[in-house]
C-alpha cells in the first residue's frame, strides 16, 4: 500500500495514477476511512461543534470555529480538502477531492454541489487510471445549488456560480456565470 504522503504527492503534482493492485488497495483504504467518518456525520444528529470535529478528522486538518456544514456530505477520499474561514456547505454536497479542493474564506456552497477533481484516460485499456486536477475556489465566492465544478477549474474571488451550472473552465473574479456549460453573464455590481 502507498503511504498517504506518496499518494498526495502524485495527486498534487497532477500525475496520472495507474490503478495497479497497490493503488487500488490504497484508494480503497482511504475511501473506506472517508465513508466511516461521513457515515458518522450523516447518520445521526451532531451539533455544529461535533460536525467541525468530525470534518477536521475527515480532512486531516482543523477547520475554523465558523465552519458550517449541513449534512449529508459525501467524499470519496477526504484527505485533499482544504477549507478557509467562514465557509458554509449546504446539504447534499459531494466532493471527489483526490486532485485537491481548495476553498477560500467566506465561501457559500449551495445544496447538492458536486466538485469533481478526477478524470480518466480515454484509452479503454487504461480507462481506470486517475488523472487529477485541483479545484480552487477564491474568497467570497457563492456557489448555487446543483452546481457541478469539473477538474482543474479555478473560480476567482467574489464570483457567483448560478444554480444548476456546470463549470468547465476558469471563472473570473467579480463575475456571474450560469448555464451548461457555464458562461459569463455579467460583472458583479460593487458599491
Amino acid at each position: 500500500m502507498l503511504e498517504l504522503e506518496e499518494l498526495l504527492a502524485i495527486f498534487n503534482e497532477e500525475k496520472t495514477l495507474t490503478m495497479d493492485k497497490e493503488a487500488v488497495s490504497t484508494c480503497n483504504y482511504y475511501s473506506q476511512e472517508a465513508q466511516k467518518i461521513t457515515c458518522e456525520i450523516n447518520c445521526k444528529y451532531h451539533d455544529l461543534d461535533e460536525i467541525r470535529e468530525l470534518f477536521s478528522e475527515l480532512i486531516g486538518e482543523e477547520v475554523s470555529d465558523d465552519f458550517r456544514l449541513f449534512p449529508p456530505f459525501t467524499t470519496d477520499f477526504g484527505k485533499n480538502i482544504h477549507i478557509g474561514k467562514n465557509v458554509f456547505l449546504n446539504s447534499g454536497c459531494r466532493f471527489q477531492d483526490e486532485g485537491g479542493i481548495y476553498i477560500g474564506d467566506n465561501v457559500l456552497i449551495g445544496h447538492n454541489a458536486v466538485f469533481a477533481t478526477l478524470n480518466h484516460e480515454e484509452n479503454p485499456q487504461r480507462r481506470g487510471n486517475l488523472i487529477p486536477a485541483p479545484i480552487r475556489i477564491g474568497d467570497g465566492v457563492w456557489i448555487g445549488s446543483n452546481v457541478t465544478i469539473l477538474p482543474g477549474v479555478t473560480v476567482g474571488r467574489n464570483a457567483i456560480i448560478a444554480a444548476g451550472a456546470v463549470v468547465t473552465k476558469d471563472v473570473d473574479e467579480n463575475t456571474v456565470v450560469a448555464g451548461v456549460p457555464a458562461r459569463y453573464l455579467r460583472d458583479i455590481k460593487m458599491d
